[in-house]
């Protein structure tokens, strides 16, 4: 059988769009011959669709969507995942579905059996769980079908549940000629690599080959890397489709192929991650332009490239707004990386605002010593000019702030921390760095200087962020360790031979910041526990002080 892998980028809620998209995507399976055509998890509504699927006209809306699918669907065979209506009327009122459909017949519904509700995920909020699986047959070829969560229990790779059934074991009593996957698996650091773990251990299990069709794109704050593969039925994999962005492979099951090597540049996945986050962030919500402060500093400098990679140098502008505190070299560096990206640039000094307001609350302040108040003054005057700019030329504001600062609460709420995407909010500070020499391997487009120069907010005289932080390669263990690892200091300690009064005061920052986190803009997750979605910690609590 000749299988086309259809790695789409839908956009969660545009019924026609993703419509378009798997009608197109027929079309060229028959163009290549292919006789089954593939579709990732939740393709027609996208994925998460969240509460869209508590609303009945929007499932009433899919099952119209679904006859044109079907009507397409003459001579070959589709498989294809939507929500779909649970016909018992159980705890639960949908379903997480795969539509088998042949030559414009629904053939039956596989519906998902395993729901994962950990970090990002919450389906059983919405769905019930299937209660069988079965395999269908297609030209004379007996298929089973999974749904993404379905074949990771077998790897005893989730971290997070145990379920009670394995679907794959299930499966393998059936003998299934081959089994495909529809998937809609979030990336995340090496997450390609686990996930093809996962797939080649149950292709081993079933002695048969499996396809892995996974969406590409972004939603919200989750990207999604695509990498679709297959794996033969000795768990090899023999062929894999493009990483972060759509694209169509052809698997013909009747030919004998070699395995494939598959290996990433860890570092390259990121920055592709994070373009395709804040591309389809834009697209898909029908914003072009982009702002930003220019500081001189590495994180602006990073999210300037990301942003110029991402809508194209014409639609980003660079802002340097110098006080009397920021230092010339900052703003050569500044210059010469506007200069280097080629972007619109304004220069807005916020020395006359810092000024009178200086004046306006001497009166209030005379009695008090200068400290963080005044530091935060001259970030609160910046964010004004960004919003200012935004809504007066209509551009996007992104905040430039790392992870390691906004979990320390190094950052500014109203002031560094406004804006419309949180472009870098899940990236370390080392991981900062990591990216800027990656963008540097060939040439110089990040200023030298500013990758080798201590960091620094500059909001006061000669002012480093290590004057009020410890070294970042400690924040940024720590922060591996308690958010993404859920150590205890104590581990933490053992792990990495730090103080345990070093080790506690990080993790009460963590959390005594948690309030700004929930104030700041969607940020682009590429860890495993990203602040901005996925990790639910309650603001007033009392277990860390």
């Amino acid at each position: 059988m000749r299988v086309l892998i259809a790695q789409i980028n839908p956009t969660i809620g545009d019924l026609p769009g993703n419509t378009g998209k798997i009608l197109r995507s027929i079309e060229i399976a028959r163009e290549q011959s292919a006789q089954l055509v593939l579709f990732p998890e939740l393709a027609l509504t996208g994925y998460p669709p969240e509460d869209f699927l508590l609303l009945p006209h929007f499932i009433h809306d899919v099952e119209q969507h679904l006859h044109t699918i079907v009507e397409a669907s003459k001579d070959i065979a589709v498989i294809v995942g939507l929500p779909r209506q649970n016909p018992e009327r159980t705890e639960k009122k949908l379903f997480n579905s795969a539509a088998i459909i042949h030559n414009q017949k629904i053939l039956g519904f596989q519906d998902k059996i395993l729901l994962p509700t950990y970090d990002v995920f919450d389906e059983r909020r919405y769905f019930e769980p299937a209660s069988s699986v079965r395999l269908w047959e297609i030209d004379g070829m007996n298929i089973g079908v999974t749904i993404c969560e379905d074949i990771w229990q077998h790897s005893e790779m989730v971290k997070y549940t145990s379920y009670r059934r394995d679907p794959v074991q299930e499966l393998s009593v059936l003998v299934p000629d081959f089994v495909v996957n529809l998937s809609a698996s979030p990336y995340s650091l090496n997450k390609s690599g686990n996930r093809q773990e996962v797939c080649c251990k149950a292709a081993a299990t079933l002695h048969c080959p499996l396809i892995l069709c996974n969406q590409v794109g972004g939603n919200d704050s989750l990207i999604f890397d695509g990498y679709s593969f297959y794996a033969g039925k000795d768990g090899k994999i023999i062929d894999y489709a493009k990483g972060f962005e759509e694209d169509h492979l052809l698997v013909d099951l009747s030919k004998k192929s070699k395995p494939r090597s598959f290996q990433t540049d860890p570092i390259e996945d990121l920055y592709r991650a994070l373009v395709l986050g804040l591309r389809d962030y834009f697209q898909k919500s029908g914003f072009t332009k982009a702002c930003l402060g220019i500081s001189g500093g590495i994180d602006s400098a990073l999210v300037a490239c990301i942003a110029v990679e991402a809508l194209g140098v014409k639609n980003v502008l660079g802002i340097t707004m110098p006080s009397r505190y920021s230092s010339p070299g900052s703003f050569t560096d500044a210059m010469q990386l506007i200069k280097t990206l080629g972007i619109d640039h304004k220069e807005i000094s916020i020395e006359g605002p810092f000024k009178s307001y200086l004046e306006l609350l001497e009166p209030q302040f005379s009695d008090k010593p200068w400290d963080a108040t005044e530091e935060n003054l001259q970030a609160r005057i910046r964010g004004m000019i960004l919003m200012a700019v935004s809504n007066k030329f209509g551009y996007i504001v992104l905040s430039t702030g790392n992870k390691s600062e906004i979990a320390m609460g190094y950052a500014t709420l109203y002031g560094d921390m406004c804006g419309g995407l949180t472009v870098i909010s899940d990236v370390t500070k080392g991981q900062v760095y990591a990216l800027a020499k990656w963008i540097n391997r060939n040439k110089e487009i990040i200023p030298t200087n500013t990758i080798v120069k201590p960091p620094s907010a500059e909001l006061k005289p000669n002012q480093k962020d290590s004057d009020t932080l410890p070294d970042y390669d400690i924040i940024d263990n720590v922060l591996q360790s308690y958010v993404e690892d859920h150590c205890s200091p104590q581990e933490i300690v053992g792990r990495y031979g730090y103080s345990l009064e070093l080790v506690e005061d990080l993790v009460r920052r963590i959390h005594r910041n948690e309030y700004k986190r929930r104030q700041s803009a969607p940020g682009l997750r590429i860890s495993e526990r990203a602040f901005s979605v996925g990790r639910r910690f309650p603001i007033v609590q009392r277990y860390v002080e």
